[in-house]
């Protein structure tokens, strides 16, 4: 079974013999990402790695986005969604609001949370569950939601 950096190194190859430069270059930085993760782990990425390394790429993008957007540029902050595409291609399937909801109310009846001040106690097990399918920022708001934060 192909991992998924083969998987981006043969769309890359095929983007690059397309013509496509936008998603080739966008394929190459996830790539370089995935090498410099390597080099710091000391071996080749297993897939849930990689996965976790495209989960930060895909948070610059979008903090990228945001700052871009506040100092009025337009062209940077387009440059940066397709790049943001092209990595959540490779990403898990996202929860939707209802179902990180449903998992958030699981593990706040497990756990016992009452407040605000328990936040903390349903964020590590949450994180578990949804397991690269939510954005930590995004988890993060809706347990503060449901315990009144």
């Amino acid at each position: 079974m192909a991992t998924i950096s083969d998987t981006i190194r043969e769309q890359m190859t095929a983007a690059w013999k397309g013509g496509d430069t936008v998603r080739r270059d966008a394929l190459r930085l996830m790539l370089a990402a995935f090498k410099n993760a390597e080099i710091e782990l000391g071996h080749p990425l297993e897939d849930d790695e990689a996965i976790r390394v495209l989960q930060k790429e895909a948070k610059q993008r979008r903090d990228s986005i945001t700052e871009y957007e506040k100092a009025n540029r337009a062209d940077l902050a387009e440059k940066e969604r397709v790049e943001l595409v092209v990595i959540e291609e490779f990403l898990p399937q996202q929860l939707s609001d209802e179902d990180l909801q449903a998992l958030a109310r699981e593990v706040i009846a497990e756990v016992g949370a009452s407040g605000p001040g328990d936040v903390g106690k349903v964020m590590r097990p949450l994180l578990a569950r949804v397991s690269g399918r939510a954005d930590g920022g995004r988890v993060n708001k809706v347990a503060r939601e449901m315990l009144g934060g």
